[in-house]
C-alpha cells in the first residue's frame, strides 16, 4: 500500500492529535495505515474537509470517552475508522445498514481464518 506523502502530511497538520513523528503519520498495525489512506482517498474525492473531518473526529472521540474510553492512544483509529463510517453513511456515500454487514462479513471471516493467515470474504460470510 503506498500513501501519498504530501496528502499525509497535510492530512497530519490538519488534524489534530494524530499520532505522527518528524516523517509524518505513525501506526501501530497495518489495518491503521489502510484506514488513513481511505481518509486519504475520500478527501481527495472531496467527500470532506479536513476542518470538517476534525470536527466529526473530535464528536466520536468525546463520544467514546463519554462511554468509557480511557483515551491512551491506542483506540484513537478506532475512533478513525468509526469517524469514516459515520461521514459514509451521513454522506449516502453507502448505506449504514450495508457498512454494518460488511463489518459484520470481515468479522465472520476473520472468526473462521487461522491466525497469520489472509482473511478473505466468501458469499458465506454475509449469511
Amino acid at each position: 500500500m503506498t500513501i501519498d506523502r504530501q496528502a499525509a502530511m497535510q492530512a497530519a497538520a490538519s488534524v489534530p492529535g494524530l499520532p505522527r513523528d518528524g516523517d509524518g503519520p505513525v501506526f501501530r498495525e497495518p489495518w491503521e495505515a489502510r484506514a488513513f489512506t481511505m481518509a486519504l482517498a475520500l478527501h481527495a474525492r472531496g467527500l470532506f474537509t479536513w476542518p470538517e473531518w476534525a470536527e466529526a473526529l473530535a464528536k466520536q472521540i468525546k463520544r467514546a470517552q463519554a462511554e468509557g474510553d480511557a483515551d491512551t492512544g491506542e483506540t484513537y483509529y478506532r475512533h478513525w475508522l468509526a469517524t469514516l463510517e459515520h461521514l459514509v453513511a451521513e454522506k449516502n456515500v453507502a448505506p449504514e445498514n450495508e457498512l454494518h454487514r460488511y463489518r459484520d462479513a470481515w468479522d465472520h471471516a476473520a472468526d473462521r481464518t487461522p491466525h497469520g493467515q489472509p482473511i478473505e470474504l466468501t458469499p458465506e460470510d454475509f449469511s
